[in-house]
């Protein structure tokens, strides 16, 4: 039986959070339970809303991608977004502005939109486009007039991967959640996330430890010190490569420092002596 997987249904629970400002009532301006959807009813069939059984042939959300045959499960890949309207600072956002803002991520290639396949939406409310990162489809029906949907290739959904951070920076963007930096466990957590699904899908192997990642961490953090210090050695090696290891004027004073009257005097021979005692002389009366 078609599932509800526990990434989208987070997707879910974060804009319900958000945008169903007031969870009471059902008001027109609000995004309620109903206008956001994972698994199609029971008569729908073929599409990323439905899981390995409800599948048909050459279900284009199957074969189009080895991203979607790889990974197709009983799980659900569709998430539709409904109407809603919120003001944050003066300022309206509503589902048109948010798909809009969505697809311009995806243009952009951000790198929390790789695992969407595609959105059917409408930027104004009257006509209806579609973007697919694979270049296959451009159409949608009238229903995305005042809904939007969302397609994830199914391997991300097989791997559990966390579908929130586009959304989190979409509210983020309009001002409803803080800005929120990832802590080390976290960036190591999405880290370990890519590797085990780079792993199992070029090698299909084991699943690897996190403490596997924590250690390149580690790692990486010993080698950046030890190539901060050679950097610095380089720096002083340069430095010194620019000046004149030689002071002329150092030696001759140090020599000069060590020599008396008497001894300059000794050292001359008797020819050079007169002739230095001439020039003093000279000297002595100009």
């Amino acid at each position: 039986m078609t599932r509800a997987p526990a990434n989208l249904l987070a997707v879910r629970s974060l804009l319900l959070t958000y945008l169903d400002v007031d969870p009471n009532t059902e008001r027109d301006q609000d995004l309620e339970p109903g206008e956001v959807g994972i698994v199609g009813d029971p008569s729908h069939r073929g599409g990323y809303h439905c899981g390995s059984d409800r599948v048909v042939a050459n279900d284009y959300s199957v074969v189009e991608s080895i991203r979607d045959s790889s990974g197709l499960t009983l799980d659900a890949a569709g998430l539709d977004v409904g109407m809603f309207e919120i003001r944050v600072d003066g300022v309206t956002h509503n589902l048109y502005t948010f798909s809009s803002w969505c697809v311009a991520q995806c243009v952009a290639d951000a790198a929390d939109t790789r695992d969407i396949r595609s959105i059917i939406y409408s930027p104004d409310g009257r006509t209806v486009k579609r973007w697919d990162r694979l270049g296959r489809r451009t159409t949608g029906d009238d229903t995305h007039l005042w809904h939007t949907h969302f397609s994830f290739f199914r391997d991300s959904i097989k791997a559990g991967r966390d579908q929130t951070p586009l959304f989190r920076r979409y509210l983020t963007s309009i001002g409803l959640l803080e800005e929120d930096m990832p802590t080390a466990d976290e960036i190591a957590q999405a880290v370990w996330a890519r590797l085990y699904n780079d792993y199992v899908v070029n090698a299909a192997g084991s699943r690897p430890p996190i403490s596997t990642v924590h250690a390149l961490f580690s790692a990486r953090a010993d080698a950046n010190a030890a190539l901060a210090q050679v950097t610095a050695l380089r720096a002083e090696v340069a430095a010194l490569a620019g000046k004149d290891m030689v002071d002329e004027q150092a030696i001759v004073a140090g020599i000069l420092a060590t020599l008396t009257p008497q001894a300059i005097a000794a050292a001359l021979p008797p020819t050079v002596a007169k002739q230095v005692a001439d020039e003093l002389a000279r000297r002595l009366v100009a």
